[in-house]
């Protein structure tokens, strides 16, 4: 089995314990950071927790035999505009890159900034911002990955594949559910929503990890209801059969948006609640792959 599953930890609770507990539950050799917390410290992204509460993080893993696959940087996401003076941005590189070495992680999730509410073309200043940040990871020996989402080079698989052209060095995060809220800002307006298969067969050539979420467009609250992996519009089954088809070799990582919603604070969930439903999600996501790789005529178990 070339490829390996794991999840972005803090769906299953911000403290550090608990990320570890929750991977050790689904048997998996690795978890994706993102937002940790440890008891004495506030919570924070991995790349801007203190010196102690870092040293902290490293002791929790190191005894727990779990590694961290994957940053799910902050670095250049949909929070910051071309308009956020770029050293902040270096300042989490800087953070970031000696982090990642300490604990042997090779893949850096980053973004491109949020484009402005009309856009549809990428600004050059975007391209050459992405193009320093991924030169300085790649120099320190690690491997920036953009992820298809609200940013610049999420705006459509035609902007996916200009950014990689114009970004020596920079692989691809593919986010099976985040086509489905994206507007696509290649066609003409009113812009439609994209479609996650075409975005999937416009990147996957250059994708190095996969993140599996589930959803459907609710026109009534204009925004996306979540679900089960393989139970949306995601095309979730059929990236996967095609990617286990081709050999695809990397992280298979969660990321259930049920019971909370990273980038929507409105979205609130008792800890036991969030807990089990990433444990959940983990043990669905298991069995889908299972069946999708059962010979022909075997049936699932």
């Amino acid at each position: 089995m070339a490829y390996y599953l794991t999840g972005i930890a803090d769906e299953a609770g911000a403290d550090i314990d608990v990320q570890i507990r929750a991977t050790q539950e689904l048997g998996w050799p690795a978890l994706e950071a993102r937002a940790v917390e440890v008891r004495g410290y506030p919570k924070a992204n991995l790349h801007d927790l203190s010196e102690a509460a870092f040293d902290t993080v490293v002791g929790k893993l190191e005894q727990a035999g779990v590694r961290v696959c994957c940053f799910g940087s902050t670095i250049m996401n949909w929070a910051k505009t071309v308009e956020t003076p770029f050293e902040v941005t270096l300042a989490e590189v800087g953070r970031a890159i000696p982090r990642m070495q300490r604990l042997g992680t090779k893949y850096v999730r980053i973004m491109s900034f949020k484009p402005a509410e009309d856009a549809d073309s990428i600004p050059p200043l975007v391209f050459e911002r992405v193009r320093e940040v991924t030169q300085r990871f790649v120099d320190a020996g690690l491997q920036p990955v953009h992820e298809n989402c609200m940013n610049h080079g999420g705006m459509s698989a035609r902007h996916a594949l200009e950014l990689l052209d114009r970004v020596p060095g920079l692989q691809w995060v593919f986010d099976t559910a985040n086509p489905i809220f994206n507007p696509d800002r290649s066609q003409a307006k009113p812009w439609p929503k994209q479609d996650p298969w075409e975005f999937w067969t416009a990147v996957r050539d250059v994708t190095a990890h996969v993140h599996i979420k589930d959803a459907t467009w609710n026109p009534a609250k204009n925004d996306a209801d979540y679900h089960w992996p393989g139970a949306g519009s995601g095309r979730v089954r059929d990236i996967l059969q095609d990617a286990l088809a081709r050999g695809y070799a990397g992280g298979i990582s969660i990321e259930p948006h049920l019971a909370v919603v990273f980038h929507d604070a409105s979205v609130q969930s008792s800890a036991a609640n969030q807990y089990a439903s990433y444990v959940e999600y983990g043990r669905r996501l298991a069995k889908l792959i299972e069946e999708l790789e059962a010979p022909p005529g075997a049936g699932g178990r």
